[in-house]
């Protein structure tokens, strides 16, 4: 267990930031390794891997909530000196982690076929998406359990341990992907499916040795099955944190759908240049996401501690790294964009719509941040309805006008794109206005009962 409430802000930031972000790259690098793979089996293939990795966006809705209600709860147990009530946290988002891993795999199989025919005309690309589905529903299913864990090291500031299994199980999945996608060695080559099969083999050796980590080295929180009797108000207590914040990825699932949905009119390739270079993105949002991801434990513990001065301090040090690193490789990607789609695919019609993207993208980069640190910083003070509430916002400013602009005889693809960015930089003044309420709220309320 790591104290955050003493020493500088900015070293905690970066101790904690630099181990999560490798770990965020080396787990990043196995969705660039399936993309490398997939983008030679042709656009079908890319469309259907992409429509159908949006799940992706549901599932960690999903485990967001038990991720950020753990994580952040654990966090303000231990600044309260509360270790009893950590594990008992621990035990139960555990038990949840299980119940709600065994729904995603009924759910997919029961109706990722219908999904992937509501996203796309195209059969091939139909059929594409639904093998790579059927071999990568367990790796969604097992995300829940390897989350749990992975939270609860980060709710006591111990974030190492999790960044080395992430890196064991994206070499073991970097391994299997030219060898099942491509057949390298075998002569048997399984196309979309082995993609699949390679994540979810590597999500497995991830959730073991997670559970073996928790069984022989953790001390401060560890499996109890007398603990695993459902205790409901933790779980309220759990959902209540937690909820908010899967929404905010909820949402994001039902943003990307739409963004499929309005496309699908310019075919296989339009979803196919989307989805590659959505996943450039992703990978170039790292730095950010990673200083995103250390704030909520830093901020819970000292918020927990009834230190207000350095909660603040946590925000204003979070926005002036991450917009400094995400001008800088908004910069990058606005000179660059063709060069890094290249890298995944050489079909000139879905690199255009790739490069294109990024092009106009990149503009979001420095706004999209700083949401992220405000959604990091909601999460520390145990109140994520803001944080959902301004996801909703971006959510209703791009959907309905996207689906008008969709049915216009004169629509183009790239006024989906420049939408984008208007609504991300409403989003992020809205989700700064509502963080100051939080802020001066919560804070004013914490430092007077210290006093």
């Amino acid at each position: 267990m790591k104290d955050l409430t003493q020493g500088s802000i900015v070293g905690h930031l970066t101790r904690m930031s630099v181990p999560i972000g490798i770990g965020m790259l080396i787990q990043t690098l196995y969705f660039l390794v399936d993309l490398y793979f997939v983008g030679r089996l042709g656009e079908a293939a890319l469309a259907g891997v992409a429509a159908a990795g949006n799940l992706l966006f549901l599932v960690m809705g999903l485990t967001q909530v038990l991720n950020v209600g753990t994580a952040t709860l654990i966090a303000q147990a231990v600044g309260r000196k509360q270790q009893q009530q950590a594990n008992m946290l621990f035990n139960q988002s555990t038990l949840i982690s299980l119940l709600l891993g065994l729904a995603v795999l009924l759910g997919g199989y029961g109706f990722g076929s219908r999904y992937m025919q509501t996203l796309s005309t195209d059969a091939a690309t139909v059929s594409a998406g639904r093998d790579y589905l059927l071999w990568m529903l367990p790796n969604m299913g097992l995300q829940f359990a390897a989350v749990v864990m992975g939270a609860a090291l980060r709710g006591t500031g111990v974030v190492k341990p999790t960044m080395l299994v992430q890196m064991l199980s994206v070499l073991v999945n970097i391994v299997l992907a030219p060898v099942l996608i491509a057949g390298w060695g075998t002569g048997h080559p399984m196309g979309v499916a082995g993609a699949g099969l390679a994540s979810s083999l590597a999500a497995l050796v991830a959730v073991v040795m997670l559970a073996v980590y928790f069984q022989r080295l953790e001390h401060y929180v560890g499996f109890d099955l007398d603990l695993w009797r459902p205790q409901w108000p933790v779980w309220r207590k759990i959902f209540g944190v937690g909820l908010p914040a899967g929404a905010e990825f909820m949402l994001m699932f039902v943003y990307m759908g739409v963004i499929f949905f309005v496309i699908k009119g310019f075919g296989a390739d339009a979803q196919a240049g989307f989805g590659l270079g959505y996943r450039v993105m992703q990978a170039v949002f790292l730095p950010a996401m990673a200083v995103a991801f250390s704030i909520p434990a830093i901020a819970g513990q000292n918020f927990g501690a009834g230190l207000g001065d350095r909660v603040r301090s946590t925000f204003y040090y979070g926005v002036a790294i991450t917009a400094v690193l995400m001008a800088l490789l908004g910069i990058l990607c606005y000179n660059e964009a063709p060069l890094l789609a290249t890298v995944f695919s050489q079909d000139p019609g879905v690199l255009a719509i790739a490069a294109g993207f990024l092009t106009i993208v990149c503009w979001n980069f420095v706004p999209s941040a700083i949401v992220f640190v405000c959604s990091g910083l909601f999460q520390g003070l145990g109140n994520t309805w803001p944080a959902l509430l301004s996801t909703a916002s971006r959510l209703l400013t791009f959907a309905i006008p996207a689906l008008w602009m969709s049915q216009q005889a004169d629509f183009y693809i790239e006024q989906i794109w420049l939408l984008s960015v208007v609504t991300v930089i409403l989003q992020c003044c809205f989700s700064l206005w509502l963080l100051q309420r939080e802020m001066n709220k919560r804070l004013d309320f914490v430092e007077i009962q210290q006093s």
